[in-house]
């Protein structure tokens, strides 16, 4: 449940470069990524947003803080967009809390979303809605009412199963769909702790997911649960390897106090993705020790290669995760604090053997500000803990960053479409 951080301040400060180490890639080829589109659309409050092609073309992204989540369709890559109706609010067509987005190979539209009860400070229940109609019309299931839900993850396989994951507390639940959407069964627990922090599926219908110690909106800590678990028979069964990224947690919530309070880590950390490209690659991105780095599996997961993509001088968070093709790949990842805060953005590439070339885009500063009401200066914030990229048909590639300016009236979100200076046309 992201809200929990709206009250944290980030002490974090900006993503400079130095030389490389023993460690770092090669180079590359000496381009950037180039702006071709930025577009700022103000309507509702869309937190850690989340972003999807559809087979269609179509763009949609949604992100959350309503009694029910704003979402909107481009059919022009992103310079305009529309408000989706999802449907009005109901007992089931609910969600102020987490989102998640997926299209399958038949055209059908998945939305997940966590309720919250910012009050309790807990999560009540984990929603997906389902459309096969490009958005036109949704069907709403509840797919768990468990005190506690929290960070819903929802992906489809190749032969368009639906797969959905969340925490409570109690471990990583698991949850398929074989009718597009109509009907869901529950499987086996993924692991019987923990907090479910990404959720990928390969190109044969591999399963990875990134299991962490923080469960349940950040009040359960179990130090022991933080692993990379992977499914080759749709979640019947998981092996579990330690993930490559073997830097300590800590928690979120100070327990020892009454009543808790927040804690405030050195490295703010949640959703470490995953992601398989189509050779069956399965590569995790990260920051720790001032860098942000990227590991490959070959071998679903038992071993990995890592490199350190970029060092500086203070830390890096908040990453996220994307590949197509053999070995290329899209990420994302913030630096900085306060008015320093930037969101960083960066293409890479990686070959059958060899260390990766990564195209990175300018940083730039996107209109978010702590929220008034919790005893913090209106300084910038990231406005969630990651912000989605996502490749487009003609090779570009996009990212949404959430608008979160009470001051200015202004709530929305912002996207941006670059492409390799190369082939920039």
């Amino acid at each position: 449940m992201r809200f929990r951080h709206v009250g944290l301040a980030i002490l974090l400060a900006t993503l400079s470069a130095c030389g490389p180490s023993a460690n770092d890639p090669t180079p590359g080829e000496p381009r950037a990524l180039v702006l071709v589109d930025s577009t700022s659309h103000v309507d509702a409050l869309a937190r850690e947003p989340m972003v999807v092609r559809h087979p269609s073309g179509a763009l949609f992204t949604s992100g959350y803080w309503d009694s029910i989540p704003p979402l909107y369709r481009s059919d022009d890559d992103g310079r305009t967009w529309s408000r989706v109706d999802l449907g009005q609010r109901s007992e089931v067509a609910t969600g102020n809390s987490d989102i998640d987005l997926a299209a399958g190979p038949d055209g059908t539209l998945y939305l997940i979303t966590l309720e919250f009860d910012r009050t309790g400070y807990r999560g009540k229940s984990i929603q997906v809605a389902a459309s096969r109609d490009v958005g036109q019309t949704w069907r709403w299931t509840r797919l768990s009412e468990t005190p506690g839900d929290d960070r819903p993850w929802i992906k489809v396989a190749p032969d368009g199963t639906v797969h959905a994951i969340w925490n409570d507390g109690a471990g990583v639940s698991h949850a398929v769909s074989r009718d597009t959407g109509s009907t869901w069964t529950e499987l086996d627990r993924i692991s019987p702790a923990g907090g479910s922090s990404h959720l990928a599926v390969g190109p044969r219908g591999e399963l990875a997911v990134r299991y962490v110690p923080i469960s349940a909106s950040g009040n359960r800590f179990d130090p022991t649960s933080d692993g990379i678990a992977i499914s080759t028979d749709g979640g019947r069964s998981w092996r579990h390897h330690p993930p490559p990224n073997t830097e300590p947690w800590f928690p979120l919530i100070d327990s020892t106090t009454t009543p808790p309070r927040a804690g405030m880590p050195d490295q703010p950390r949640w959703v470490e993705p995953l992601a398989w490209d189509s050779a069956g690659g399965l590569y995790a991105f990260w920051g720790a020790d001032s860098a942000v780095s990227l590991a490959r599996s070959l071998d679903q997961g038992a071993t990995w290669t890592t490199w350190r993509l970029a060092k500086a001088g203070a830390m890096t968070y908040y990453p996220y995760l994307i590949a197509r093709g053999r070995g290329e790949l899209a990420a994302s990842w913030v630096s900085g604090k306060a008015d320093s805060l930037r969101a960083n953005f960066a293409r890479i590439m990686v070959a059958d053997s060899g260390a990766p070339t990564m195209v990175a885009a300018e940083p730039f500063a996107f209109e978010s500000f702590q929220l008034p009401g919790f005893g913090f200066p209106s300084v910038r914030d990231a406005a969630g803990e990651y912000l989605p990229v996502v490749f487009l048909a003609d090779g570009s590639i996009g990212i949404v960053t959430p608008i979160q300016n009470a001051a200015a009236r202004r709530l929305g979100f912002g996207w941006r479409r670059y492409r390799p200076a190369a082939t920039k046309r």
